[in-house]
């Protein structure tokens, strides 16, 4: 398919891919790839999912295609087609693809790699997008192969050319949103929001995680969205002690805490809210864990403006967090070691089209940029996990909390 969701023009893709030649400011054809489809099992694959760079300048979601810009010409490449593919897959609409790109000429594979082939073999520079490792260790996951496998073949038709890496160029422009971005993250905020509203009101007639998983997915559906940004985190009890519990199966507790973590995904924005409720009756204790979190992100939120780097910001949370941490009884002194037991994450990532979108962490901040704000304390030894996460525009006199409409409150 093209894309589910109308809310971009032709004109925003071909507008980005102006601002991109206008920063590389060089002569080297510039070549990037879609991402491929990825087997899950057999003959089936996983649901796809474009390369977001690739998406930012084409709109196009649909797999294997080349995008080739060269001195003021461009043009896409189609996929070759194996005969499964042929017989049992619909025909790639090639005229929508041009009204959703802004790009009139499409090629086939055999005439596209043909005239790709004639320019790179007079040429000493490509530019394209470095490939990452096929296996990524800090993350413990394969890459798509996409932009390794475009590499290796633009390398045997010109084995001494140098290739320029455009990523940096695509997080300088990604990273600050244009007008029409912010209003499409706007829709998944508010669907995320309007979502975990409903699902609220009714907590006490569900009983187990998988159930609430299940009407935050109807909810995003019927509001428009394309569905979860990414796999859902719904914990009750002790699971909400681990930060990145995802196998939502869990009967919920009747006391306790519950810790949601969802976003809807709007032609491939991201929205990205946590909201931790309260199951039954809290204890003290537990009520002043959750009140520690929510006064960390009241600080947080406080110390954003633009100029400053999440960086620097970073460190002056975990200050702030290894005080509450103390208060708590939880650490005897304020170390990075000692607040990242019970705080292991950080506070704060850039959205968009990825829910951990591309940007600069030493980049001072700049109106238009978008972040979450998310702390969290985790005590594995009593069983309790708290995080509250809100959305943030960054604006010339501060922050706007894009997720206000969603109380910070347990019940």
């Amino acid at each position: 398919m093209i894309a589910m969701e109308t809310h971009f023009d032709s004109e925003f893709f071909v507008g980005n891919r102006q601002k991109l030649r206008t920063l590389f400011a060089g002569s080297a054809p510039i070549v990037i790839t879609a991402n491929g489809l990825l087997q899950r099992s057999g003959d089936v694959t996983y649901p796809f999912r474009q390369d977001s760079s690739f998406w930012y300048l084409t709109g196009i979601d649909e797999a294997s295609i080349i995008l080739v810009m060269d001195k003021g010409r461009e043009y896409l490449i189609l996929p070759e087609r194996g005969r499964a593919q042929e017989a049992l897959d619909s025909d790639i609409d090639i005229p929508a693809l041009a009204r959703r790109s802004g790009i009139d000429t499409i090629l086939d594979y055999k005439s596209g790699w043909k005239q790709l082939e004639t320019r790179l073999k007079r040429i000493k520079h490509i530019a394209t997008l470095s490939a990452a490792p096929a296996y990524v260790d800090v993350y413990g996951m394969y890459s798509n192969p996409a932009r390794a496998t475009l590499i290796t073949r633009l390398k045997e038709f010109t084995p001494e050319a140098q290739l320029l890496d455009l990523r940096e160029h695509l997080t300088w422009m990604r990273t600050v949103k244009q007008d029409s971005e912010l209003k499409v993250m706007q829709v998944a905020i508010d669907i995320t929001t309007a979502t975990l509203k409903e699902v609220k009101k009714k907590l006490h007639k569900f009983y187990f995680e998988f159930e609430i998983e299940s009407a935050i997915t109807e909810g995003f559906r019927r509001r428009g969205a394309r569905g979860h940004a990414w796999e859902p985190m719904v914990a009750s009890g002790q699971h909400a002690a681990s930060p990145h519990y995802m196998t939502n199966g869990q009967k919920l507790e009747e006391k306790g805490f519950l810790i949601v973590d969802v976003g809807a995904e709007v032609s491939n924005y991201s929205a990205d809210i946590t909201r931790t409720y309260g199951l039954g009756t809290q204890t003290k204790r537990q009520r002043a864990i959750y009140n520690a979190v929510l006064e960390v992100q009241s600080f947080a939120l406080n110390h954003l403006k633009p100029g400053i780097t999440l960086r620097t910001y970073e460190e002056e949370v975990e200050q702030f967090m290894g005080e509450k941490l103390r208060e708590l009884h939880l650490i005897k002194s304020i170390s990075h070691e000692n607040v990242r037991k019970y705080y292991p994450h950080g506070t704060s990532h850039f959205l968009g089209l990825d829910v951990h979108d591309v940007g600069d962490y030493d980049r001072p901040l700049e109106p238009n940029m978008v972040i979450t704000v998310e702390p969290g304390i985790y005590i594995l030894e009593e069983g309790i996990g708290v995080r509250i996460e809100d959305d943030i525009l960054i604006t010339a006199k501060g922050v706007k909390m894009l997720s206000s409409g969603l109380p910070r409150t347990l019940s």
